[in-house]
């Protein structure tokens, strides 16, 4: 394959639901343009694009992937995306390398929650797209209710530029409405035969046609006049003015067939190569711009070799044979093998390795990767994902991912010792990967906890886990890190009196536990007056008092938002010493505590669920029977967002409830919002349980 040229170049998304056939649409357009001998199958698991085992036994995809292939004239990297809900956020970087998009549908299952969210970013990123109606080879389907529901649901206006030839099981081929020509094809041979239009669809291809040209006069002025002279446009014209319209995002090209059959996808590949904008293009339309990292000020980049190198990374695997590549978008400049380069995300300096274009699983090695392009470098090991390499003479940085925080979280335990260091280094490695995802040690609570977006994420997070680093570990639901405090003031002695010959021990004080405002955490005063405990002693009676706090006694929970004062005490001049004051302190805190009326504080979050309007009462309803407090609900970006108090305990489980109430539609995010005190009827249970838990561990040792 010949170096391609920026203009000559389409860097596309291909983006859906799971089950739309993406990944089964881009094997076909491999084959089509002679990439593959035979087109893979994904239920035989021997695609391009789905190459991992856990891709491979789910029949799903789940990361994404590219192939690099030529067609014509013009070079094409195409970005299989993973359509799941739980992978979204790999699908949401990926858009930020390409300058287009094909969106898949499949027309027995229409319009999707997982393609709604896309649509969102793709809107936000203003990306010019094509719309491809699959799976029309199926009974009783329809490429003009698909096209509805997308302009009922996505707000998309589409015009057509093929229709299909034959219905369901019928399906033969597309009418090209541009040429006025029918395209055959079939599984058996990438390539498709030309001919005239079959006479029974002479009105539909008319009417079809009227609307794709109406589409396209409507993008200039001229046009529209020319259309209203003579009506129609030259198919020159036409196809000038769908490139003008689709980078505008005036309206969305659609084509429709079958991919599993590999029908209509010759078409497609015109299309996408005449529709969709080269980086060029894409660059006059929306400037590349970003920052100057030292001075915050704006950097616009052109998209040619001349320029100064500017790359975003948008994807890092550790491969067991190829090492660590970060898959990158060259947006500026030449990227060139082992030359050092700029982190300008980071402000550090690195060399790079061997660059290559991407073919699934295979890498071909280039030299450099130019303007426009995008492949893969090897050797980068402080680089992640969502950073921007550059030249240092000329620093640029482009903004970071805006990933969502995770929604579900398992706390792990290694099954063995032999475990423990695999499952730590394990998950570091898979985190960089995959920077969706969650890995800390819960300081209070002392459990590794893995978070992900959903069930599936976390699920494949594991098989990966095992079969990459040999490690096994167990789940569980996290524990919840409650919380003791004291609702009065209280006061008590603590003393401390050991004789066992020679020197004793003696200690003896008297504490006071003030409650302070929830947020406050500790305070200890001295008001030690006369020498009733000697100064060097103090040190110790605070130390007495922190340990004591460690383990409340309601049920072990450390102790917050309280002050401790030592006022009073006595010491022996020869038995008196540090450890029995501390030990005294110790035993004044308990005493005292009891007396202060203990109770039970639990986190609550601030949540706030984004969901269609009529989602909402069956989400506040839901809400509410957690212990929540609504706090309000506004309306943005066409979703109603609800914004309420609820316990953490509460949110343990959310997720996968908050999808089953809204069919998918609905996300949430929670941040800390304070500690408060548990209801009075939960406290025994959750006593009862944390002691219980304790006492399992203590057996397992």
């Amino acid at each position: 394959m010949k170096e391609p040229r920026a203009d000559t170049i389409r860097n596309v998304a291909v983006v859906s639901y799971t089950g739309a056939g993406k990944t089964t649409l881009v094997e076909a357009l491999l084959y089509t343009a002679g990439a593959i001998p035979v087109p893979g199958s994904v239920p035989n698991g021997t695609t391009i694009s789905d190459f991992e085992p856990e891709e491979v036994h789910r029949k799903v995809s789940v990361s994404t992937a590219v192939a690099h292939i030529a067609w014509k004239d013009t070079t094409f990297n195409l970005v299989d995306t993973p359509g799941a809900l739980s992978f979204l956020s790999e699908a949401r970087t990926a858009l930020r390398a390409v300058d287009g998009v094909l969106i898949v549908l499949g027309a027995s299952s229409g319009v999707r929650t997982e393609l709604e969210k896309i649509w969102m970013t793709i809107n936000e990123l203003a990306l010019p797209c094509l719309l491809f109606i699959n799976e029309l080879d199926k009974e009783r389907t329809a490429w003009k209710p698909v096209l509805q529901e997308c302009a009922a649901t996505l707000g998309l206006r589409g015009v057509p530029l093929t229709i299909p030839i034959g219905e369901g099981p019928s399906l033969e081929g597309v009418v090209d409405l541009v040429g006025r020509t029918a395209i055959r094809s079939g599984p058996d041979s990438p390539k498709s035969q030309s001919g005239p239009v079959p006479a029974p669809l002479t009105e539909s291809v008319a009417e079809a046609r009227r609307v794709l040209v109406e589409g396209v006069a409507e993008t200039e002025d001229a046009l529209v006049e020319k259309y209203l002279a003579d009506g129609d446009l030259p198919a020159e014209e036409i196809l000038n003015g769908l490139k003008t319209g689709a980078v505008a995002r005036t309206f969305v090209p659609v084509l429709c067939g079958s991919a599993v059959r590999n029908i209509g996808t010759s078409a497609l590949l015109d299309a996408l190569a005449s529709c969709l904008p080269s980086p060029r293009e894409r660059a006059a339309a929306q400037p590349i711009s970003g920052t100057d990292p030292q001075s915050g000020e704006p950097v616009v980049r052109q998209p040619s070799p001349a320029e100064p190198l500017a790359a975003f990374v948008f994807k890092t695997i550790i491969d067991p044979f190829m090492g660590r590549l970060s898959y990158v978008r060259v947006w500026s400049g030449t990227l060139r093998a082992d030359s050092m380069l700029y982190n300008a995300s980071r402000q550090l300096k690195e060399k790079g390795g061997h660059v290559f274009h991407i073919m699934g699983k295979k890498y071909q090695q280039v030299p450099e990767l130019g303007a426009g392009e995008i492949g893969a470098i090897g050797k980068l090991k402080d680089t992640q994902t969502g950073e921007t390499l550059c030249d240092d003479h000329h620093p640029i940085r482009f903004p970071g991912l805006q990933l969502a925080r995770p929604v579900m979280s398992f706390a792990i335990e290694p099954k063995s010792k032999a475990d423990v260091e695999k499952v730590s280094l394990g998950l570091h490695k898979l985190v960089e990967e995959d920077p969706s995802l969650e890995f800390v040690r819960n300081a209070e609570t002392k459990e590794m906890i893995l978070s992900g977006m959903g069930q599936l994420h976390v699920d494949v997070t594991f098989e990966k886990l095992r079969r990459k680093y040999g490690a096994e570990v167990t789940i569980h639901t996290p524990k919840v890190p409650y919380r003791e405090t004291i609702r009065k003031m209280a006061q008590a002695q603590g003393k401390y009196k050991k004789q066992t010959g020679g020197h004793g021990q003696y200690g003896d004080c008297w504490l006071q536990l003030d409650p302070l405002p929830r947020g406050q955490g500790f305070a200890f005063d001295n008001k030690i007056v006369g020498g009733a405990i000697p100064r060097n002693f103090i040190p110790a009676v605070e130390k007495g008092v922190v340990e004591a706090m460690h383990e409340g006694i309601l049920a072990g929970f450390p102790v917050v938002d309280l002050r401790v004062t030592v006022y009073d005490g006595s010491y022996h001049v020869v038995d008196s010493s540090e450890m029995s004051f501390k030990i005294a302190a110790s035993m004044a805190f308990k005493k005292a505590m009891e007396q202060a009326h203990p109770v039970l504080l639990e986190p609550t979050m601030i949540v706030e669920v984004s969901t269609p309007d009529d989602a909402v009462g069956a989400v506040i309803g839901d809400l509410n029977s957690r212990r929540g407090r609504i706090q309000g609900v506004t309306a943005k970006s066409g979703l109603q967002v609800i914004k309420a108090v609820v316990p953490l305990a509460e949110l343990l489980k959310y997720a996968p409830s908050l999808n089953s109430i809204t069919g998918g539609r609905a996300t949430y995010t929670m941040e800390f919002a304070t500690y408060e005190e548990v209801p009075r009827e939960l406290v025994a249970k959750i006593v009862e349980e944390h002691k219980s838990a304790k006492q399992a561990v203590a057996h397992s040792r």
